[in-house]
């Protein structure tokens, strides 16, 4: 326990040191052009749907907003140049995404179009005066997520064997999933019994599906009970391999238990609408800062867990008490 409040507080620590504030002047604004610049797809990632949900509706809300939805595709390669297009028109006054490695080609487009404001959630940057990013304390909703895998993978739940191993699926490695997000659900699963081991793969695309069920069966063969998994569309090659194959599965950012009968056990919960409709709202009041980033977590209501779906209220009532303490003991003092 002592060990997982020090690098909770380690991390909080790093993100509020060195914090830069921008002395860039910001100003109300009588009508916003806004460019929301998709680094993929947004049919089956969360985090995208949820911020076109909310700059749309705060549009619909606000007749002098108006919002262009571009999806930029999978290949990264390609994200600066056509953001870089897009932005060259002078149409947009900002440009809002939601990706962690954004913000250093954003950095580089800014150079070029300097009269353009960038406000990446999920992302964590410093420094430039046109770019402010907002951070999801990921290994938060990681720890409790992981706490969870960790009662039913050592519980007597029918489709748990003896093996106490948890998976994660991930559709590429990147920093913050490889330094918040793996640790962290690993932590909390231990904080349940320490010989908990986490069998980690990576699918390599976004999008394939088939990968993802292919890797899904071969880790249910290697003893894997309790999944989660961070890889956009491809995930439903494991939600339909799970379902398939009697595993169950821990899910981050949406209340998702729909996508399965029963197998879907556990959600987090992104505040992501929430937070861009905040975010628009305080770009026309002109009282963003930019050059600095933002950390959101659960006590100040950006991240949390669905606790009111009866498939989670249909778990055992040992596991949802130990669950539920061990939240509130540590999100919500």
């Amino acid at each position: 326990m002592k060990k997982t409040i020090t690098i909770l507080i380690l991390i909080a620590m790093l993100f509020s040191i060195g914090c830069v504030r921008s002395n860039n002047p910001v100003r109300s604004m009588d009508s916003l052009s806004v460019l929301v610049f998709i680094t993929g797809m947004i049919a089956g990632s969360p985090p995208y749907e949820l911020l076109v949900e909310g700059a749309n509706e705060f549009a619909r809300f606000n007749p002098n907003v108006s919002i262009k939805i571009y999806e930029a595709g999978i290949n990264q390669a390609t994200w600066e140049e056509q953001l870089g297009e897009m932005v060259s028109s002078g149409e947009y006054d900002i440009v809002i995404s939601s990706n962690p490695s954004l913000p250093e080609i954003c950095a580089r487009v800014s150079r070029l179009f300097p009269g353009t404001k960038f406000i990446i959630t999920d992302a964590h940057y410093e420094g430039n005066e046109n770019i402010k990013t907002y951070l999801y304390n990921q290994y938060e909703q990681s720890l409790f997520l992981g706490y969870l895998a960790g009662l039913i993978t050592t519980s007597d739940m029918p489709f748990v064997n003896n093996h106490k191993k948890i998976g994660f699926l991930a559709a590429q490695e990147f920093p913050l999933l490889m330094g918040h997000m793996v640790p962290g659900f690993l932590e909390g699963a231990r904080l349940v019994d320490p010989d908990i081991e986490l069998d980690f793969r990576e699918i390599g695309s976004w999008v394939d599906a088939n990968k993802a069920s292919e890797l899904t069966l071969a880790m249910i063969s290697s003893g894997v009970d309790v999944f989660t998994s961070i890889a956009g569309g491809a995930a439903h090659g494991m939600i339909k391999t799970v379902s398939e194959n009697n595993a169950y599965i821990v899910w981050y950012n949406t209340d998702s238990y729909h996508f399965t009968q029963g197998n879907i056990v556990g959600c987090g919960k992104m505040e992501q609408k929430k937070l861009v409709m905040e975010i628009l709202d305080d770009v026309l009041k002109g009282k963003i800062q930019y050059g600095i980033s933002d950390v959101l977590g659960v006590k100040n209501g950006y991240l949390n867990f669905v606790f009111d779906n009866p498939v989670y209220q249909n778990l055992p009532i040992d596991i949802r008490e130990n669950f539920e303490t061990f939240f509130n003991s540590y999100f919500m003092q």
